[in-house]
């Protein structure tokens, strides 16, 4: 059951073994983030409950999401202290007849990633209970939890199975087991798995299940989205754990999932409001690929992505310059890896990001290519912490150590051409002048949401109100048409480059009134949306450029799927048109002749006709 019926109060850190005790106890709800608590170092949470055990039962309290740091007290005794907000705070606590229940949740130190950054407004980073706080009761033996850990093998696959079982008696039995397809026919798994425990102990049973002929889980273009269950059965406990089969490797260029190439794109996320609801309109803007940007979703996200076929990129909760504690990191990332190791959609780990800021604020203009080359070269960064940190993460998955600008050589790399530098032209020359041909994590401009978007006296999370006016002159339509005409830019440049993992800056703002993301805060669609949705689009006819008047363009078909592909390419500009005929081979390139741009055009239209399936192509001039 979820406990109910909660009260908070912002307090002082506590420094001893005793709970807080404030003068006033709010109500509140749990789970959320109480805006009233905004910029709290520390809010403690109480609730009161009565023992819901009946006979011999056992409870168990679990809390999730404890954001960032937290301590727990029952009945004014310590129960423990708890550091990664992603894994649940797990006790089997002592009951009275009536229970005070009191949770101190602290402000996140280092590791609060993107969350101890401006780029999320306080209401989003308040401590607190975020996830979840619940009350189960059990028999005397019952299983805890099943963890999961899905692997290829020589001859198929195998799930490695880790039960947990309590045992309230002395224990001499066998756990069954089932892996059973899901939504698919498929080869089914039948075992048992032997157990003994005195009365009292935890006993952890581990179980390899092989599956023969194993269906795998693939990105969404490529393949079916395969999953298994997992049911552990002991006497009258049960639980079940769903699971997936994929194997990622890392190359130069981006990712081989199951054997095969698959090129990713897609958005960042930031923690911006129900996270399985920004998994279905990234899939729905062509994206199979999600980026967590500097924090850890919620459960849910990662179950939303697999259903969608969505590859996820991952980060360790560690954003912004400065030093940290490379052995707590170190826990962190194998915590992390353990919490997700289940989800066949994970494929991508990253570690530090944006550990310098060496070319912000550069700003446009004529100079601004020699100001960015001036702050790389004297730009220095010593990444040698983040790649012992990164040997932590799993061997089978992409990891990126660094994700920053150029400069101080990234292992994927973030770039703002037209928004903290030059132009969105920029970006091939970026591309090439540091060598940013692997992976891309970042790119984009912010865009208002409303027209009083950029008016708060206290700013706009992750909007910088500096450079869009130095790039935009007027009000909501003018600056969501340079957002959508540059990250048109940057994505088809990078596409057209053979970029082959790439993230665009942001899928929602994380703010009201403005922000990085192609979405309002509340999800409204800016004119950056559907831009990003056709040029995402796995086969699609882009341009060398962003058109304008009276001048030259060559039309280029990509073609990222593992299929040839030919068709009819038509374009339309003012009052001329044109077409050609074109076939490409699977993740070609093929160029679709030239087409000259009349004045008086207001917009560019491409189409590629494949007979069986259209695609378009606008650039609005």
């Amino acid at each position: 059951m979820s406990l109910p019926d909660w009260t908070g109060a912002v307090v002082e850190p506590s420094a001893g073994d005793d709970p807080p005790s404030p003068d006033e106890w709010r109500a509140v709800e749990v789970p959320g983030r109480p805006a009233e608590f905004a910029g709290a170092d520390a809010v403690a949470y109480r609730t009161r409950f009565p023992d819901p055990r009946d006979g011999d039962e056992r409870a168990t309290l679990e809390l999730r999401g404890l954001f960032a740091r937290a301590r727990i007290w029952l009945n004014g005794d310590l129960l423990g202290e708890h550091g990664a907000y992603f894994r649940p705070a797990r006790y089997e606590p002592d009951l009275d007849a009536e229970n005070e229940l009191v949770v101190e949740c602290r402000a996140p130190d280092r590791f609060g990633g993107v969350y101890a950054t401006d780029r999320v407004p306080d209401e989003r980073a308040v401590p607190g209970i975020w996830w979840g706080a619940t009350l189960e009761t059990h028999p005397e033996t019952y299983l805890d939890s099943v963890s999961l850990a899905p692997r290829t093998t020589d001859d198929g696959a195998a799930i490695d199975a880790e039960i947990a079982v309590e045992a309230g008696e002395d224990l001499d039995d066998r756990i069954s087991l089932s892996v059973r397809p899901q939504g698919f026919r498929g080869g089914g798994v039948m075992e048992r798995a032997r157990v003994e425990a005195d009365a009292g102990e935890r006993a952890l049973v581990e179980k390899t299940l092989e599956l023969r002929d194993p269906a795998y889980w693939w990105p969404a273009g490529h393949g079916p989205q395969h999953k298994y269950a997992v049911r552990a059965k002991l006497g009258g406990s049960e639980r079940v754990v769903e699971t997936g089969l994929s194997t990622v490797r890392a190359t130069d260029g981006g990712l081989v999932v199951n054997g095969q190439r698959v090129p990713a794109r897609g958005f960042s996320l930031l923690p911006t409001g129900d996270p399985t609801w920004d998994v279905e309109r990234a899939a729905n803007a062509n994206a199979n690929l999600v980026r967590a940007y500097g924090h850890v979703p919620p459960p849910a996200f990662y179950e939303a992505a697999a259903d969608a076929g969505v590859l996820v990129w991952q980060d360790l909760p560690l954003a912004g310059p400065g030093e940290y504690d490379a052995d707590r990191a170190t826990d962190l990332a194998g915590r992390l890896a353990e919490a997700v190791e289940r989800h066949p959609s994970v494929a991508a780990f990253g570690v530090h990001a944006d550990p310098t800021d060496h070319l912000s604020g550069v700003g446009p203009g004529r100079l601004a290519r020699y100001k960015v080359r001036w702050r790389a070269w004297r730009a220095s960064y010593d990444p040698t912490v983040d790649r012992e940190v990164a040997e932590a993460l799993p061997d089978d998955a992409a990891v990126y150590p660094v994700s920053g600008v150029p400069g101080i050589d990234p292992d994927a790399a973030h770039l703002y051409p037209g928004w903290e530098y030059g132009d969105a032209a920029d970006a091939a020359w970026l591309t090439e002048k540091y060598d940013c041909d692997g992976a891309v994590g970042g790119f984009g401009a912010g865009a208002l949401a409303t027209p009083d978007g950029a008016d708060d006296p206290d700013g706009v999370a992750d909007f910088d109100a500096a450079a869009h006016d130095a790039h935009v002159s007027g009000g909501v339509d003018e600056s969501q048409a340079y957002q959508a005409r540059l990250l048109k830019t940057v994505t088809e440049t990078l596409r057209r480059r053979g970029i082959d993992l790439l993230a665009a800056d942001a899928l929602r703002d994380a703010d009201a009134g403005a922000g990085m993301g192609v979405l309002a805060a509340d999800g409204t669609e800016k004119s950056g949306y559907a831009a990003v949705a056709a040029s995402l689009e796995p086969v699609q006819v882009v341009l060398d450029a962003y058109p304008r008047a009276g001048q030259s363009r060559e039309l280029t078909v990509l073609n990222d799927t593992p299929e040839a592909v030919s068709g009819s390419v038509s374009w339309t500009a003012g009052d001329r048109s044109g077409g050609a005929d074109v076939s490409v081979e699977a993740y070609g390139r093929e160029t679709a002749g030239r087409l000259r741009v009349p004045d008086g055009a207001e917009a560019v239209e491409l189409a590629l006709d494949r007979g069986e399936a259209a695609v378009t192509n606008e650039y609005r001039l």
